[in-house]
């Protein structure tokens, strides 16, 4: 029994070992079909996650094309070829008839073809026609021909909005365009895509505000620069002479929830200044604005308007030209005439305006009002036909008039130019200088006409009159030594050359009170940098090699003098830097704090007073000094800004930062 028992218990011991062998492989397979699931699992979630993420890869590298596109806008623009007249004609020809066909069908063909080619000579005729007109200055065919040039071009990606009305002012040879540009919403909003995992969504991530504002003003500023170019480019008739071009948007207006068309980007130009410039290269905003003198809306993402140039509605009414073929010249214009063109100049450019009675007119030739919110209201123009540069005292006049009647602006029209005291007096008032340069470029684009002098279209100079005409902006190969004068003008120079004529020139004359030895010398520069070691004029280099700047002996109440022909200055100078320095001989210890009741007075050829600089005084440990600088304007003229900055290392030191090497 005992053994019986025994061999039971050990049965009963193998079946439960086996059942347990049995339950670890069970277990074990289970653990590993759990650990093969998971796998697959994370091998799924991670391929899914790849999947979303590649989408918000593929939905930013989308965005960035976008964007890509809009900035290279101009470039691409430029890389189309130009429209010509001949792509709107048709080749004479048909498909020719099937062989082994009857009778019937070849006279049904041969009526066929014959219609056809009717209509395609028809159609040729037609262009030629339009491309006679457009030689002969017809406005419909200037229209048709230019309307046509601007659908057909390929510069433009798909997508922007291609809508123009246009008007052709053949007196001026100019056309007039309104052109619809694209809304604020081909800026992409979004800047970039990414997979939001907890969401399980693709997200894009915003484009700030500012980067799209300004994004969708470059675009605008190129759409406009490219239809400019498409324009002048498909000129092959010599038709245009200048093209003045308003973008508008049409949307609705956020202020009265209308919609309709916004203007937010107008510009003016003529055919050779746009031709100077190499767009594939330029920054559009700049261009447009800076160089070309247009209007761009600062605000364009919330339609923030401008005034547009000129509108075609306005080409044929209320425009006029002057002089037929002849440009009149306004140096021998009658004054009355004058003043009505100035008014005129003014009515084309959207304002009311009037001239005002010969006598007890208060000073006022002109009458004009601003209709523009905020920024308008009443200006008072006078007009002086001058060819002598205009002195402060009209500009302190005019000023007076403008308190005087209550006026927001006025504004000073001449045929000659202004000096820096002009400028200098003017800055911070409500008042705007125009040379004559610059009304001449204000007539032509606004469709007038007026030259200065001498013949064409130009600007020239003329002669005989009231003085002589502004200087050359070069100095000629020859011309007459710097001779001497009476006044300022009078102290012998230290050097001779082309200078100029002596009528032609003006005189620094620096004083400050204290018994500091100083030397006072002159830099002519672009931007900050000096153009040669040659047009630093100092101690040991009283002359510019041109003569256009050289050191004078004072006459008092001045202790240093500087005679310079603005005019005659080299065309690339754009800064005359006015500086002083403690004399490391006569004071070696001294430094600036006795400089002080310092300015300059800007005296003409004749020694005359124009106008008195102020300068910044001098300060301790300081021994050297940047008096001020005379800045060219883009119309030729010459703006005094106060300098101020101090070195404490002397001349050497100062001269350095405008590119002197000094050994």
């Amino acid at each position: 029994m005992v053994g019986v028992w025994a061999e039971a218990q050990r049965q009963q011991q193998r079946r439960q070992e086996a059942q347990a062998r049995y339950q670890r492989d069970l277990d074990r397979q289970q653990r590993a079909r759990q650990r093969e699931i998971a796998s697959s699992y994370r091998e799924q979630r991670r391929a899914y996650r790849e999947q979303r993420e590649a989408e918000a890869w593929r939905r930013t590298e989308e965005l960035d094309a976008q964007v890509a596109s809009l900035q290279g806008l101009l470039a691409a623009g430029c890389r189309a070829p130009a429209f010509r007249a001949d792509v709107l004609t048709r080749a004479e020809s048909v498909p020719p008839c099937a062989p082994g066909q009857s009778a019937a069908y070849r006279q049904q063909y041969q009526q066929w073809a014959a219609g056809q080619l009717a209509g395609i000579r028809g159609h040729n005729a037609a262009v030629a026609e339009m491309t006679a007109g457009l030689r002969d200055g017809d406005p419909k065919a200037a229209v048709e021909y230019f309307s046509a040039a601007l659908y057909a071009s390929t510069g433009w990606p798909e997508g922007l909005p291609r809508q123009v009305a246009a008007a052709y002012d053949s007196g001026a040879r100019q056309l007039v365009l309104n052109w619809e540009l694209p809304r604020y919403d081909v800026v992409p909003e979004a800047k970039s895509a990414r997979y939001m995992i907890n969401a399980d969504q693709v997200k894009d991530a915003p484009r700030p505000a500012a980067q799209r504002r300004t994004l969708y003003r470059d675009v605008l500023a190129q759409c406009l620069l490219l239809v400019l170019r498409d324009l002048f480019a498909a000129d092959e008739f010599g038709a245009l002479e200048s093209v003045a071009l308003n973008g508008f948007v049409d949307d609705h207006d956020p202020t009265t929830g209308r919609r309709g068309p916004m203007v937010l980007g107008t510009v003016m130009v003529s055919r050779s200044t746009f031709a100077t410039l190499h767009l594939e290269q330029v920054n559009a905003v700049n261009c447009l604005v800076d160089g070309l003198r247009g209007q761009l809306s600062t605000r364009p993402d919330q339609y923030a308007p401008v005034r547009p140039v000129r509108l075609p509605e306005s080409v044929g009414n209320g425009v006029v030209t002057h002089g037929g073929d002849e440009e009149p010249d306004l140096y021998e214009m009658d004054p009355i005439a004058f003043e009505a063109l100035v008014a005129e100049l003014f009515r084309a450019m959207g304002m009311q305006a009037v001239t005002t009675q010969r006598s007890n007119d208060g000073g006022v030739d002109v009458d004009a009002l601003d209709p523009a919110p905020i920024r308008g209201g009443k200006i008072v123009v006078q007009v002086k036909r001058y060819r002598n540069t205009v002195p402060p005292t009209a500009v302190r006049d005019l000023y007076g008039t403008v308190q005087d009647a209550g006026a927001n602006k006025g504004v000073l029209v001449t045929t000659s130019r202004f000096g820096p005291g002009a400028h200098t007096f003017a800055n911070g008032k409500p008042l705007e200088l125009v040379a004559g340069s610059e009304l001449v470029d204000l007539l032509h684009r606004h469709g007038l006409r007026g030259r200065l002098g001498g013949g064409g279209t130009g600007g020239g100079s003329g002669t005989g009159g009231e003085g002589p005409v502004p200087a050359q902006r070069t100095a000629p190969d020859s011309a007459p030594e710097a001779g001497t004068g009476t006044g300022a003008g009078t102290a012998n120079s230290t050097g001779t050359g082309n200078g100029g004529s002596d009528d032609d020139h003006n005189v620094l004359g620096m004083y400050w009170s204290g018994s500091v030895a100083l030397d006072v010398c002159a830099l002519v520069c672009h931007g900050n940098r000096v153009l040669d070691d040659d047009h630093f004029v100092f101690y040991n280099n009283p002359r510019t090699p041109d003569g256009t700047v050289r050191a004078l002996t004072p006459l008092a109440p001045d202790k240093a003098a500087i005679q310079v022909a603005f005019d005659a200055l080299p065309a690339r100078a754009d800064r005359l830097v006015v500086i002083a320095a403690v004399d490391p001989v006569a004071n070696p210890s001294a430094d600036l704090t006795g400089f002080t009741g310092a300015g300059i007075r800007l005296l003409d050829a004749e020694g005359t007073p124009l106008e008195q600089l102020d300068v910044s005084d001098g300060r301790d440990d300081e021994t050297a000094l940047v008096l001020g600088s005379f800045r060219r304007r883009a119309n030729g003229d010459w703006d005094f800004v106060t300098g101020g900055r101090g070195y404490r290392g002397g001349l050497e030191e100062l001269v350095q930062d405008y590119g002197i090497e000094v050994d």
